[in-house]
């Protein structure tokens, strides 16, 4: 009897430990959620003064981040300063990039909702206003406040107006942005668009005035006359951006820009495209190409065929984006400083105006956004703080002070050896050390003004001769909705305008050019004109009104 006694309490003893054990277990699963999810951090952990990764570096989080371009290939993990962030901040990256087609692979992750944890892409990417009408990004505003308050210690107040939308949120931040007042306080800004010329030859045929039709044509034809051939491969007397389904850069919106055409006239959004200085321009292209000077690679290659002729210096001369050259522009350098391209005044209007050349806008170049997918939402919002602040962009932008840079009188100076790397292999620099913005996407300009030395040749010229004439233009920057009137006519007429293009440059007399072009006119009429500039005067007044712009072009 007594055994049976003590044999029950030793059972009960049994039974009430276990459940003691399991309880602590429960507990234990508790504490380890709250260690994986941010939904229950104690409020005392928030400071508006204090930056989230330095109160949680040691909560050790890997973070997916797609990057909507192919071409970019920075590696994390391996250079010193994606090192210094994640040792910084507790938090590593995987980088993803498309294979193929940009589009294609964001659509595809949008339609199988399998966002990744941060996406960056172009702010002008209908993906943006899909993912956010969606609800498949978080609002940042509420991220800030529930989780990092320091958010609103770096961010710019008028981006952040800029950016919020109608519902009160901001779902994304962009970086490389400008505000107009950048531009009267800084005279060292740089637009992107470049007319240039290859330096040797240039100076050969006497370094002539190109900015009207007769010297820009003489000049294209003595080049060609002295220099047909370039190491044995033939001379490209005009050279331009890849065709499109959009069109030509090169041939639009940058030979109207350096025609400093308007685009507003009588508080309305201007017709670029039917302007007189424009066609008279056109028309000289087409007078030189029906002369055999627009040589039908400039009609079909794409970039990489584009970077390898730049590479030879195989172009004359060529309406394009300076920055997209810079690694061909140094391989040049290297083997002859003669053989660069300079920039020069390009084709300009009857009045002989200045080029009017558009500078970044508010809208920035990238915008960066969090999915709802992400289970760690507070992290990455630490993580963008940290990328935008002051000492983020110090990071990003010179590295790690006694490893890549030494403070000179205060002020970084980047270390020799790495400064002749990064001028003579871009690539290896961005393996090795990852300085100089190799990540860019939360990159602040201005910021960064404070750090920033005069450039470097051989890229110092080009962008020193925009200087006086960069301005803001970002009041003029659409987008349109993809499924609206406007959106659906916008898109209609820029495919109709990419077959136009060429068969305008490449027609047979003027009289065919001056039929193409009434043609182009009353197809793009049909397919909705009238809607897209009455869309653009309504967001260019709406975005004059918000950036406290009220002056016409």
């Amino acid at each position: 009897m007594n055994s049976t006694v003590k044999m029950k309490g030793k059972c009960k003893n049994i039974i009430f430990l276990l459940i003691l054990y399991g309880i602590m277990a429960i507990c234990a699963v508790g504490c380890v959620r709250d260690k994986r999810r941010p939904d229950d951090r104690e409020d005392q952990e928030s400071d508006p003064d204090m930056p989230g990764w330095q109160l949680h570096s040691d909560d050790e989080v890997s973070l997916d981040w797609y990057v909507n371009f192919t071409w970019y290939t920075t590696p994390w993990g391996e250079n010193i300063v994606s090192k210094a962030i994640t040792e910084e901040t507790g938090i590593h990256i995987n980088f993803i990039t498309p294979m193929g087609s940009e589009a294609e692979k964001f659509n595809a992750l949008i339609a199988s909702d399998s966002l990744p944890d941060i996406m960056t892409l172009g702010w002008w990417e209908n993906q943006v206003d899909e993912m956010i009408d969606k609800d498949m990004v978080y609002a940042l505003n509420e991220l800030a406040d529930q989780y990092e308050p320091y958010f609103w210690e770096v961010a710019d107040r008028t981006v952040v107006n800029w950016y919020t939308r109608e519902d009160g949120n901001i779902y994304c931040y962009p970086n490389s942005s400008y505000v107009p007042s950048d531009y009267e306080e800084h005279h060292n800004i740089g637009s992107n668009q470049t007319f240039l010329v290859r330096k040797d030859i240039y100076e050969a045929i006497g370094s002539p005035d190109m900015t009207t039709p007769e010297g820009f044509m003489n000049a294209v034809r003595k080049a060609a006359e002295l220099y047909p051939q370039i190491d044995g491969e033939p001379l490209i007397p005009i050279g331009a951006h890849d065709f499109t389904d959009t069109g030509c850069v090169s041939f639009d919106q940058y030979l109207q820009n350096f025609l400093a055409i308007p685009y507003e006239k009588d508080g309305k959004f201007y017709d670029r495209y039917t302007d007189e200085e424009y066609i008279r321009w056109l028309k000289v292209f087409r007078q030189l190409g029906e002369e055999g000077y627009l040589k039908n690679d400039i009609f079909i290659d794409q970039r990489t065929q584009m970077e390898e002729k730049v590479a030879k210096g195989q172009y004359f001369c060529m309406l394009y984006q300076r920055t997209d050259i810079e690694i061909q522009q140094k391989k040049l350098y290297m083997q002859d400083p003669d053989m660069i391209y300079i920039a020069v005044d390009g084709p300009k209007n009857t009045k002989g105006e200045d080029h009017v050349l558009p500078g970044t806008g508010i809208n920035g170049w990238t915008v960066t956004l969090i999915s709802k997918n992400c289970e760690r939402p507070d992290r990455a919002m630490e993580l963008f703080s940290y990328l935008m602040s002051e000492h983020g962009q110090l990071v990003t932008g010179e590295g790690v002070e006694g490893v890549t840079y030494d403070l000179i009188d205060g002020k970084p100076v980047m270390k020799q050896e790495i400064r002749e790397l990064l001028q003579s292999d871009r690539k290896e620099c961005d393996r090795l050390y990852g300085v100089d913005n190799a990540y860019w996407m939360f990159q602040d300009n201005v910021m960064q003004m404070q750090w920033k030395d005069m450039p470097l040749e051989p890229m110092a010229q080009p962008e020193i001769w925009t200087y006086p004439y960069t301005r803001y233009l970002g009041q003029y920057e659409t987008v349109f909705e993809t499924n609206s009137e406007a959106g659906i006519a916008d898109i209609a007429i820029k495919k109709l305008w990419s077959g136009i293009l060429p068969e305008l440059l490449l027609a047979p007399t003027e009289e065919d050019f001056d039929r193409i072009m009434e043609d182009f006119i009353n197809k793009r009429e049909r397919l909705g004109f009238s809607i897209v500039m009455e869309e653009s005067t309504r967001q260019m007044n709406a975005a004059k009104e918000k950036l406290g712009l009220n002056e016409g072009n």
